[in-house]
């Protein structure tokens, strides 16, 4: 009879006291040193695999799944799935379940973080301390854009976006939005009363205007250098969503120009590689893809994930399966 446990990769270094439980039911293969595989490397750790609890950074490609035959599921712990090529997730009978819910606050908390120490010249104005360029208090010294009673718009109005609309509520702004879809009356009125309107008149009224939406190829570059021309000198642009929705070289352009005033970035096209033109710019607030980075959050990520391969591996359907379809197989 044999008793040895199925066998998982956990692609990226996360909390071993989170870990623990899943060796009830996995042979497990960590990462301590938190590598970046290479596409050949992941091939090779996910040799024999049950499955795998990975981070954006593992791209599951259908060449990949092609050699790996026993291969059930990949488990990210991002609520964010582009890595995925969900298709070929189907057609390799492999689940595929993502981390929805347990960041949105925390998002969302983050998103006015950024959107507030753009529009106020946080990050400009802590260098110039800094660097010892204080001498004197002035009456225009970084001045910047008020948040209270200006205009948010919101591109994306998801679970996070909704959450950054209900925090308008303190500082008396009145929320813009645009998606794919409106929402319903109820849900409008729970955004802090957010108002659809088209992707035109967003860009054009918006004082403040946060990215929250998912990336997908139709996605990509949806902020380019016509949309940035569209938005007013004085507004600031915040992204926490993903890299590759804004085209980062039209962006750089016009803070340089000085066709919007500032820009807050969480994340970048090729990240961790951002654009070194960036760097040079004192219109920007950069961090490094933190937004969801508080303890409670993280590992309340991890989390999820370990449940959803746990549900595979005891035959149940895990709570987050992204490509239902396969149920049907």
């Amino acid at each position: 009879m044999n008793t040895s446990k199925p066998k998982l990769l956990v692609a990226r270094a996360m909390f071993p006291e989170e870990l623990f439980r899943l060796n009830a039911y996995f042979e497990l293969e960590l990462n301590p040193d938190d590598r970046i595989f290479s596409p050949e490397e992941l091939c090779d750790r996910l040799q024999g695999k049950f499955g795998m609890i990975c981070t954006s950074s593992a791209k599951i490609s259908a060449d990949l799944l092609s050699k790996l035959p026993e291969l059930k599921i990949v488990s990210t712990i991002a609520v964010g799935y582009d890595n995925f090529d969900l298709q070929a997730c189907t057609s390799h009978q492999v689940m595929a379940t993502n981390a929805p819910d347990v960041l949105n606050e925390t998002t969302a908390d983050f998103a006015w973080a950024l959107m507030m120490a753009t529009a106020r010249r946080v990050t400009e104005a802590e260098h110039f301390l800094r660097v010892g360029e204080w001498k004197k208090w002035g009456v225009d010294l970084f001045v910047g854009a008020d948040i209270h009673g200006s205009r948010l718009g919101i591109l994306g109005m998801g679970r996070i976006g909704q959450a950054i609309a209900r925090r308008a509520s303190g500082f008396g702004m009145e929320v813009i939005y645009h998606n794919r879809s409106q929402l319903s009356p109820a849900q409008e009125s729970a955004a802090h009363h957010a108002r659809y309107v088209d992707k035109e008149t967003l860009l054009r009224e918006a004082d403040h205007l946060i990215l929250a939406l998912p990336y997908s190829p139709e996605a990509h570059h949806i902020i380019g250098e016509a949309e940035l021309a569209k938005m007013k000198p004085s507004a600031t642009l915040v992204n926490i969503a993903r890299g590759g929705i804004v085209d980062d070289t039209a962006l750089i352009r016009a803070l340089r120009e000085g066709k919007i005033a500032g820009a807050g970035l969480d994340v970048f096209e090729n990240e961790p590689r951002l654009h070194p033109d960036f760097l040079g710019l004192k219109n920007v607030v950069l961090t490094p893809h933190i937004a969801s980075a508080s303890e409670r959050t993280r590992r309340a990520m991890v989390n999820r994930a370990i449940k959803n391969v746990i549900a595979a591996v005891r035959g149940e359907v895990p709570p987050d399966l992204l490509n239902r379809d396969i149920l049907g197989h």
